[in-house]
């Protein structure tokens, strides 16, 4: 990476780290580029160089957010040997990841929901790509013999339901204190949903 090259990535984190702040403090819908400008200590230009406008910025940061989860959810499922462990695994990563990163899963959950009609086929997008992901898991299940034949396709959608309103809750009311306590109840209620014990 050229001297250059590392100067426009470290303005690009610097942008996007202030966007994260602004955004969780105030809302998608009352933040300005102006404030991110203030936050990130930074001109307008230069944010307007790498965005062309505060939705860029936001759908960048879903994107993040996106990434970061489905790519250690997939860790998570590869190292995994055990196939009955597996799903386990799975959400006990998705929510410790939610947990560490407070700021982005209330972007990523709250905030994108109520940033505007625009956003919805991004969100759907996004929430697909878990669904599909557990949707895969539960298919190994079947196939396996594990698990008796199941509409994958409905069962991971309200896998990632239970999961999203569990982390959803714990966004706007606190509740409970420490995310991965959800852990155990979550854990039963999904295995007994596929019938597993």
């Amino acid at each position: 990476m050229t001297d250059r090259q590392d100067r426009s990535h470290t303005r690009i984190e610097k942008i996007l780290d202030a966007a994260v702040e602004i955004f969780s403090r105030k809302g998608y819908r009352d933040s300005g580029v102006d404030d991110i400008v203030v936050e990130s200590q930074t001109s307008k230009g230069g944010i307007y160089f790498h965005f062309p406008n505060k939705q860029a910025i936001f759908l960048t940061l879903l994107d993040r957010m996106a990434n970061l989860l489905h790519s250690r959810a997939e860790e998570a499922l590869n190292a995994e040997p055990d196939l009955l462990k597996k799903g386990d695994a799975l959400l006990l990563n998705m929510l410790k990841t939610f947990g560490s990163h407070r700021r982005l899963t209330q972007l990523f959950l709250v905030e994108a929901l109520g940033a505007g009609h625009e956003f919805n086929d991004k969100i759907m997008e996004l929430h697909g790509r878990f669904s599909t992901l557990v949707q895969s898991y539960l298919d190994e299940l079947v196939k396996a013999g594990v698990v008796a034949p199941i509409n994958s396709q409905v069962a991971s959608i309200a896998w990632f339901g239970a999961v999203n309103e569990t982390v959803t809750r714990w966004i706007l009311t606190g509740q409970p204190v420490n995310l991965e306590d959800a852990y155990p109840t979550l854990r039963l209620l999904l295995r007994r949903g596929v019938g597993l014990n």
